[in-house]
């Protein structure tokens, strides 16, 4: 016998036993007759295993209890539930004979190879009476031990004390590699915990020194805790002290830091600002005819920097005021008289000419404009996926409204800078995969509900950015390019990226309505799964902020415990400290 097998069969033998193997029984689920030393425990959400036999092997099955009943066969007699409605008890029947009876769905199994222990599969039900004992910390370290320096831990098993592990592998080849890019998604309500978490995901891809991590950050919130602007309430989360001590290079570049470096960006800007509006261009369509006459004009004498001159300016009034371009823009006679009039009115009062300079003109082109400590966004993009480097960055690009002062801003601009993001991403992407090159990146996306919505969107650059999200999920995964989705809702994402999905985690707030058959669909409708995912109950319902506990629900291949594709579940660490001194990600101390 070896001394793995010694162990492991001691280390087991030392656990508490709660259980026996019941009937009926399968190999989807096993029924467990609770012992009476354990019916007052808390066993529902415990992480549980045993030991069986299969092909003269030894085999340790590992699997979470999501249902205990209670049943008496007794008090189910018609007479007797009579009786007992009468005297509350009905002694020596009630108490005595009740019988506890779990549910518990398998998740891993492992076989015991005489010096290593490989997965396997539940392919046989062990006898009735096969004891069930609980997990603990050292028999999944033993479990698991050829792969400890792959593991990472967001939490504890729901409802249980040992450490839950996963594992979190770059997507490139080669040591601690998965081979291909995964699509991770991220859902629950707001104070889910689903932002903590996808920092805490984000720093287990950010130990890997060949993988690059481009944020999309909508919100301002990722930007934040990188900066090492750390708030005092929630989950301060120091990613800026914890991506120095991986090494990990930080950009973090604001809008006012990115120089927009496209024509047709400039277009679209130009048409939604108020400048077209105030000297009487009002049709959409007039616009946009309008701005690519002024591209046109503009287009080999005045560089994109330099549109925020007032030079600049003056070049495009004369444009304005050229007769041959106002028939492009207005055809028609009497349309034509009013702009005339207005572009009259505007050049013989210079300071009202002024005003719509300073107002409305360079506030559009400052957003073109070579800025101190800017970058275009081609340059940081391929500084992302410049796969020649060893060491490759962390990329988070904030596009939050109050990192935009100064600046023509509104949703429908950061759906546009949004969407040239995208297609400078794919873009790139797909000439590295002509290369050859597998591009190892990870691309976080907040707020996606609100960027990739299920039904279609009227306005224009959002349903842009929501057709090349589409595209992006089918067709970068084989360019080493995976995404994670963080999302408010999963009824109202878009099915194809949900479809693309492999890899999901479900916070609190989505047991109701729409919400819950959306999930029922994912998971296969798996009833006791569903069930210990309603238990899940508000973190903010809290006594404090200390007794907050933030439970998901996960499934895909993410845990060496989750390969039979069962759901598993976890309570994320509410406090920072703890989760980077398990991970040792900050070793010193800081």
């Amino acid at each position: 016998m070896s001394d793995e097998r010694t162990n492991i069969e001691q280390l087991i033998s030392t656990s508490e036993r709660i259980g026996t193997i019941g009937s009926p029984s399968s190999t989807s689920e096993l029924s467990l007759d609770i012992l009476g030393t354990a019916v007052s425990k808390k066993l529902v959400g415990e992480l549980a295993l045993f030991r069986f036999s299969q092909d003269g092997k030894p085999h340790y099955a590992l699997g979470q209890i999501t249902e205990v009943q209670l049943k008496n066969i007794w008090l189910e007699d018609p007479t007797m539930r009579s009786l007992a409605r009468q005297r509350g008890q009905v002694n020596p029947v009630s108490g005595q004979q009740d019988t506890h009876l779990g549910d518990m769905t398998v998740s891993a199994v492992f076989s015991d190879d005489g010096n290593r222990f490989e997965p396997s599969i539940l392919g046989t039900v062990p006898a009735t009476g096969t004891f069930i004992h609980l997990a603990t910390d050292q028999i999944l370290d033993r479990l698991l031990e050829r792969y400890q320096d792959e593991i990472f831990y967001l939490g504890y098993v729901y409802g249980s004390t040992p450490k839950l592990p996963l594992w979190f592998k770059h997507f490139g080849t080669g040591p601690h590699g998965a081979g291909e890019a995964y699509h991770i998604g991220i859902f629950g309500k707001t104070g889910s915990g689903k932002s903590v978490l996808a920092k805490m995901i984000l720093l287990a891809y950010a130990r890997y020194p060949d993988m690059a991590i481009f944020v999309i950050d909508p919100q301002g919130e990722f930007s934040m805790d990188a900066r090492g602007e750390l708030r005092a309430e929630g989950f301060p989360l120091n990613l800026s002290a914890v991506l120095k001590q991986l090494n990990k290079e930080v950009v973090i570049r604001s809008v006012r830091e990115l120089v927009l470096d496209r024509w047709d960006l400039f277009i679209e800007i130009l048409c939604e600002s108020k400048f077209f509006e105030l000297i009487s261009i009002a049709h959409p369509n007039n616009r946009r005819m309008a701005a690519e006459e002024i591209e046109r004009g503009l287009k080999g004498k005045i560089k994109l920097v330099d549109l925020y001159k007032e030079q600049s300016f003056k070049e495009t009034w004369k444009i304005l005021g050229n007769d041959r371009a106002q028939k492009i823009f207005y055809p028609s006679d009497a349309p034509r008289k009013r702009f005339q009039s207005i572009y009259e009115e505007y050049s013989s009062d210079s300071s009202k000419l002024n005003e719509l300079y300073t107002a409305t003109w360079k506030p559009v082109c400052e957003l073109f404009r070579e800025r101190e400590n800017a970058i275009k966004v081609d340059g940081l993009i391929y500084k992302t996926f410049d796969t020649q480097t060893s060491k490759r960055p962390v990329v988070i690009i904030d596009l939050s409204r109050e990192m935009a002062t100064g600046l023509f801003w509104n949703d429908t601009i950061q759906a546009l800078i949004i969407k040239r993001l995208l297609d400078g991403l794919t873009y790139l992407a797909e000439d590295a995969y002509k290369q050859k090159q597998f591009l190892n990146t990870l691309v976080v996306l907040d707020e996606a509900h609100r960027l990739a919505p299920r039904e279609k969107i009227e306005n224009e650059a959002q349903e842009n950015v929501r057709t090349t999200l589409l595209d992006a999920a089918r067709t970068t995964r084989k360019y080493g390019l995976g995404w994670m989705f963080i999302s408010q809702t999963l009824s109202s994402l878009h099915r194809e990226i949900i479809g693309q999905l492999r890899i999901f985690f479900f916070g609190f707030g989505l047991a109701l309505g729409t919400e819950f058959m959306s999930l029922k669909e994912i998971v296969g409708g798996d009833p006791n799964a569903l069930k210990l995912y309603q238990s899940f109950r508000d973190p903010h319902s809290a006594f404090d902020i200390a007794s907050r506990q933030y439970a998901f629900m996960t499934i895909g291949p993410v845990s060496p415990l989750s390969f039979a594709g069962t759901p598993l579940f976890l309570t994320v660490y509410n406090a920072p400290e703890e989760f980077l001194r398990v991970n040792q990600l900050l070793r010193g101390g800081n």
